[in-house]
Formats: C-alpha cells, sequence, structure tokens
C-alpha cells in the first residue's frame, strides 16, 4: 500500500477514538466542508454486515431503515467481494460498519450535469480504519470496484497519548483525478488529512445541526444548479446598491430549499396543487419573483418599494405596505408564510400563521434579533446571542402550537439556520385554547421588558429587574384583545425611508472639526519628540501621541458635540472608526494611525480587492501630510493618499458615473 501522508496526535486515549470516528462521519455526510467542488453527498444506504466464511456477509438484525440498508449492502457487497477482499483485512466474525453514498458535484463540466460518484465505505472500528470504494456500473448494471481510486484511512495507537492518522492508496501510480469527485492525492495527504486531525481533536460541540437535514440533498443538488443557470443573469443586472452575487445566489437557495420542502410535502399528503404563499417583508422581492416563476401562486410585502421590483414584471406580484400584526393582517386562505430576514415581523410570523388558519404553516430564517416588542434583550449568557434567539423563535412556534423543525441551508451566509413549522400539536377543536396560551405569552414578555432610556447606540433597552416587573404589571389588560383590534399597540414596523446614522449624514465641516480635536488631543497628551516639518516620516521622531479611551475622549468634547454625535447609531466611536486614516480604535481606546506599521497588500488577496484598493490610490487627501507637525510617516510614494492637490487623481467611480 502506498502511504501519501501521517499525521501525529495528541490526545486522550479514551477521548481520541470517538473524535476520530465523529471526524470520518462529518466527512461521509458533509464533504463539501472540506472539498467546496462537492454539493454534498447522499447517504443511499447504511447498516452493519457481519462477516462470514469466505468473505461472505450477513446483516446484522435490525430493525426499519437500518434493516433495508443491510439487505441491500449485503447485496452490493456480493457483487464485488471477490475485489473487495483485496483491500481489507477480513476475518470470520467480524463486524463491519458499511455505508453507501453518492458524492454529488458541484460544478458541470460543459455545462452538462455531472453524475453522482458512488462510493461503498466500510469502517472497522476494531482496527481503526475506514476505507473508501469508488464504485463503477458495468453494462449489465452491476458494480466494480474502481480499485485505482481506493484509500484509506488509518488511526493507530503509538504509546499513552501518542497517536498517528494515516492516509494510504494502494495503487497510488494508477490514480485518476478529475478534482472533484476524484481528488488528487496531493489534496487527501495533505488538506483533507490536515482536516480529519483537527476535527478528531476538537472538543467543541456544534450547536446547530447538520446542513440541509430536512429534504433530499441530491434533489435539492440538482434543482439548485438548474436554478442558478436560470437566473443569473440577475447578477448581472442588479439595480440595488447591496452585492447582487450574494443576494442572488442565497435567494435562489432559499428558493431550492423550499421548492423541495414543498414538493416532498404534497407527496406526503397526496397534493396535486402547488403550495401558494405570503412572503412578509420581502425586500428585493427576488424570492417571490423566483417561487412565483416556479408555479406557485403568492405574494410579497414590505414597507419600502425596491428598484427591482420594476424588472419582474406583473406575474410576480409585490405590494408596498407596512404590517403591523392585528386581524387586518391575516391570510386565511394561503398555505405557507416566509420570513426570509424579516427583521421585526420575525417573532410574530408563527402567531400570524397560527391565527390566520388551521392549516397554515410557516418557514423563518432569523437575522436580525427581535422580540414582540422591540429589539430582543438576551437573558441566558452560556449561549451565544444567535443560539438563545433561535431558541427563543422556536418557543413562540411551539406556544402556537406548531412541531417546530430547525435545519440548516446552504447560503453565503452566517445567519442561516430556518425553522419551520408544518404541522399542529394540538386538534382543531383547541384553537381558541392555543389562542388564549399565545395572548398570555406575548403579555408576559412585554411584562417582563420595561423599555430603559436610549443609549449611545441608538436602541431600546430591556429591563428584567423584580422593579421593572412592578413598575409593568400596571399594563392594561386588554393590551392583547384580538376582536378588530392590532395585537400589540405601540409595534414599529420599520420605516418606509430608511435613515442613515452611521455618521455619514453629518456635515463634512462638522466631521473635520471633531477629527482635528481629537487629532490634537491625542497628539498633546505627550511631549512632542520632534517638530520636525520634513515630510519623509522618521520612525524615531515621528510623533504617534497617546493612546485614550473613548470616556476620556469624550470628556474633552463639548455637550454640543456629543450631542449631535449621539444621535448617530454608534456615535462618536463610530465617527472615529470611519475616519480610519486618522484613528485607529482597538479595545475601546483610539490611537493615532502610524501607517508605517500597516501590512502591506498580500499577494493573494482576492482580485477585486486588488483592484479597489489601485483604483482608489491617490484619490483623497493625506490628512497627515496637511495636519500633522511632523507630516507624514510615509514617503509620497508609499503613502495611499496624495500629499498635495498635485498628486491628486480622479476617483475611478466618478469616471465610471459619468460615463455611464
Amino acid at each position: 500500500m502506498g502511504l501519501l501522508s501521517t499525521a501525529a496526535l495528541r490526545a486522550d486515549s479514551a477521548v481520541l477514538p470517538r473524535g476520530f470516528w465523529a471526524a470520518v462521519r462529518v466527512w461521509l455526510d458533509k464533504p463539501q466542508v472540506a472539498n467546496r467542488r462537492l454539493c454534498g453527498a447522499a447517504i443511499e444506504a447504511e447498516g452493519a454486515l457481519l462477516l462470514g466464511e469466505d468473505g461472505d456477509a450477513s446483516p446484522l438484525l435490525g430493525s426499519g431503515e437500518e434493516a433495508a440498508g443491510g439487505a441491500e449492502l449485503s447485496w452490493i457487497w456480493r457483487e464485488v467481494r471477490g475485489d473487495l477482499l483485496d483491500f481489507l483485512a477480513v476475518r470470520p466474525g467480524l463486524e463491519l460498519r458499511v455505508v453507501l453514498r453518492a458524492l454529488l458535484p458541484r460544478v458541470r463540466p460543459a455545462g452538462l450535469p455531472a453524475p453522482p460518484v458512488k462510493e461503498l465505505v466500510v469502517q472497522d472500528v476494531c482496527n481503526g480504519t475506514v476505507t473508501f470504494l469508488p464504485l463503477e456500473e458495468n453494462s449489465e448494471g452491476k458494480y466494480r470496484i474502481k480499485k485505482c481510486n481506493v484509500y484509506q484511512i488509518q488511526l493507530t495507537h503509538i504509546k499513552d497519548e501518542e497517536w498517528s492518522m494515516s492516509i494510504i492508496a494502494p495503487s497510488s501510480e494508477d490514480w485518476f483525478s478529475d478534482g472533484i469527485t476524484y481528488p488528487k492525492l496531493s489534496w487527501l495527504g495533505n488538506v483533507l488529512l490536515s482536516k480529519l486531525a483537527k476535527w478528531s481533536v476538537e472538543q467543541k460541540c456544534s450547536a446547530f445541526g447538520s446542513t440541509l437535514s430536512l429534504i433530499p440533498v441530491a434533489k435539492y443538488c440538482k434543482v439548485y444548479q438548474d436554478l442558478k443557470e436560470k437566473y443569473k443573469e440577475m447578477v448581472k443586472v442588479w439595480p440595488e446598491v447591496t452585492d447582487p452575487e450574494k443576494f442572488v445566489y442565497e435567494d435562489v437557495a432559499i428558493a431550492t430549499y423550499l421548492l423541495i420542502l414543498w414538493e416532498e410535502e404534497r407527496k406526503t399528503k397526496g397534493l396535486a396543487k402547488k403550495q401558494s404563499f405570503v412572503d412578509l417583508g420581502c425586500g428585493n422581492g427576488l424570492l417571490v419573483h423566483i417561487l412565483s416563476n416556479e408555479g406557485h401562486l403568492g405574494r410579497g410585502i414590505d414597507v419600502r418599494r425596491r428598484k427591482i421590483w420594476d424588472m419582474f414584471g406583473p406575474e410576480t406580484h409585490l405590494e408596498e405596505s407596512s404590517i403591523v400584526p392585528g386581524d387586518s393582517h391575516l391570510f386565511p386562505d394561503t398555505d405557507w408564510l416566509i420570513g426570509n430576514h424579516s427583521d421585526e415581523l420575525t417573532p410574530w410570523i408563527p402567531v400570524i400563521a397560527a391565527r390566520s388558519s388551521y392549516s397554515c404553516r410557516y418557514f423563518v430564517l432569523p437575522c436580525c434579533f427581535f422580540d414582540f416588542h422591540g429589539k430582543y434583550s438576551r437573558r441566558q449568557s452560556k449561549k451565544t446571542q444567535y443560539r438563545e434567539y433561535l431558541d427563543f423563535v422556536a418557543e413562540v412556534g411551539f406556544v402556537c402550537g406548531f412541531h417546530v423543525e430547525e435545519d440548516c441551508l446552504r447560503i453565503p451566509s452566517t445567519k442561516r439556520v430556518c425553522l419551520i413549522g408544518k404541522s399542529r400539536t394540538y386538534p382543531p377543536t383547541e384553537c381558541s385554547l392555543v389562542d388564549e396560551q399565545i395572548t398570555q405569552f406575548i403579555r408576559n414578555r412585554q411584562i417582563g421588558a420595561v423599555v430603559a432610556p436610549d443609549r449611545e447606540d441608538g436602541f431600546n433597552h430591556s429591563c428584567h429587574s423584580d422593579v421593572c416587573k412592578e413598575v409593568s404589571s400596571e399594563l392594561p389588560e386588554n393590551v392583547m384583545e384580538t376582536a378588530s383590534r392590532i395585537w400589540m399597540p405601540g409595534f414599529q414596523p420599520r420605516e418606509k425611508v430608511e435613515q442613515t446614522r452611521n455618521c455619514a449624514a453629518l456635515p463634512r465641516d462638522f466631521v473635520d472639526d471633531v477629527v482635528l480635536n481629537v487629532a490634537n488631543l491625542l497628539l498633546n497628551a505627550v511631549p512632542t519628540k520632534s517638530c520636525s516639518n520634513t515630510h519623509g516620516g522618521n520612525m524615531n521622531t515621528w510623533n504617534r501621541g497617546e493612546s485614550l479611551s473613548l470616556k476620556e475622549v469624550a470628556e474633552h468634547l463639548n455637550k454640543e458635540t456629543l450631542k449631535r454625535l449621539k444621535s448617530e447609531c454608534g456615535g462618536l466611536q463610530t465617527l472615529l472608526k470611519n475616519n480610519h486614516q486618522v484613528f485607529e480604535v482597538l479595545d475601546g481606546r483610539v490611537h493615532i494611525r502610524d501607517w508605517r506599521k500597516e501590512k502591506p497588500s498580500r499577494k493573494t488577496k482576492p482580485e477585486v480587492k486588488r483592484c479597489l484598493s489601485a483604483e482608489a490610490f491617490k484619490t483623497r487627501l493625506c490628512w497627515f501630510f496637511i495636519h500633522h507637525p511632523d507630516g507624514c510617516s510615509l514617503p509620497s510614494e508609499f503613502c495611499p493618499y496624495a500629499h498635495g492637490t498635485v498628486e491628486l487623481r480622479q476617483s475611478q467611480a466618478i469616471k465610471k458615473k459619468k460615463h455611464i
């Protein structure tokens, strides 16, 4: 056998074997986390086999899918047994865990669908080996092993806490690679081995489940590729200021997930008609457009019209309207409600679904953290804020009487966990009881949160002390009466016109005055080492000033300035960070930025970012050249900013606008 690579590991002997098999399971179920050219893997059969004489195998007793999988694997084993025994150290009575999986390519060579590659994966727990045996079908439809591409992962105990992990390829000299389902030997020995070694010793447990666990992965990959090809032109004509590739392909992925989820639901329930939907807080409306084009009757509602709406045509129904949870916003004839990054509506969507009709279902993809009455306030410190918020939204679904399921989507976002309520926990006769339960739950959430005075971050924060509860218990009893009323008086939907509150709207002369005042404060905090006026900078004489905390800086600014800054969401800190040419804010302390310490652009920097950096070069005046007593710390040829108007270049962005 040809040894490709070996990794040395140190870990507790009682812990590492479990970690190794958990890492192998990740590579089995989600190969795309290591090989991004794969869309995923579909586990077609799985079971335990007991070896007999002459290498024959019989399935161990199981139930349900396990028993069926064992029977299928036993049949495949008999077909390939002659080739298989060359690669395994088998003996009668040995128990093996066997998996049949199909590797699903992400890319399509020459524009044609790439067929999935099947693998028989044999796990020998006793000997610490897992062998990957690619399968090929002959003209008669029978399987045979592609011998040149067999590889094995071995875990070996050296002594005490010393272990080694190896990857072996028996026929390395004949190895075939397409770079996708058949990776290169160097990738197996370097990339895969290092990832498996890392996963084996990691003790952290994910707070989230598997990706695409509620739908067939193979079908998802095919439909996603079809839709991606169908809607790729949207990237070229995207009229919004947001990143077209991210938003187009993210909505394509979400649409793919919903289409397959709904198709599986129709099969289960024996439905012929495609489900209807309403997307609450639909934003750019692309998700509505795709679902409508694929045959689902639906509409999207958002408080603010987008430019792209005009591109979709009359078959895509989009409405500009604010949604206030109440009797006027129920959807009794709708099958599914969608909340895709629906912000303040997110916790309300299960409630609206529950009260719309007994048959109404919902899908939410939470992003920003909102409670029923405003911003969500953390109550647990042992969880991440994201995990805690997902648990809260799931709890809302449970209170509304839904069986809530959770899944991870395959989208380019850090917030990719969705919650789905597609069946009820109670019979239709108990709707009024559940409605009372919902009312009480929302009232308790409001009682537990009294709005505190605005702080510098611009949000309302909640107080949960006994004093707060005592004060807020005076809320009127009829706050949640539903008869021809809104369900929570004072609910604030998103504003129709988005306000820019990141200090970008402040007058330029005001910003320049604050920047100059803060810079002088830092420069004068220690005695000036040099008053040299040579614009070349010297590491020993250039005055870098002192660092001060944000609080100390704020104390030196007048009240009117602070008040004006406080009207912006980020306040003083945001203004200083926006002026990153001059300042660096680290751990709550403000420093004068020393450009001599900035790392040069790496050669591996993405091409797009390199182009942007080149376009911005010398398009703005150097603040230090004009205002710093020692001038700029960099020579002119190395400074990205212009040393005087002679060096100033016109921005490429302005040129493009003029050209357009």
